[in-house]
């Protein structure tokens, strides 16, 4: 997949994280080096990295029309990796906590609404 420039103003707020090869793709594109720094505590990762899976969600609600829902999900799989590195968490602890809440609350499966509350 290709580094491919947007226009949904969402997606081009920052500062901003993006993933470790953007600045040399971005190079390559324009010619011009991409104004960046390094995020050096883990407080504030964890800040940027909720903030990217915000965009990421709200680019997931754009991909059907853009026929790229596979990719976005895929970036958001990303995050939630970089997540659990950094809080040095497992995947299948996390399907466990899942595991609970469906059984407590339910899944998605029946398609419910709630109108009002």
């Amino acid at each position: 997949m290709d580094f491919k420039f947007t226009d949904q103003a969402f997606e081009n707020e920052y500062p901003k994280l993006v993933r470790d090869n953007i600045p040399a793709l971005y190079k390559a594109r324009t010619g011009k080096d991409a104004k960046i720094e390094t995020i050096k505590s883990d407080e504030e990762f964890l800040k940027f990295l909720l903030k990217k899976m915000v965009e990421e969600a709200r680019e997931l609600e754009y991909s059907v029309k853009a026929g790229n829902t596979q990719e976005e999900l895929a970036d958001i799989f990303e995050i939630i990796a970089a997540i659990l590195d950094l809080k040095g968490w497992s995947l299948e602890g996390v399907a466990r906590v899942q595991k609970d809440k469906r059984a407590k609350n339910g899944a998605f499966e029946k398609r419910i609404i709630l109108l009002e509350k």
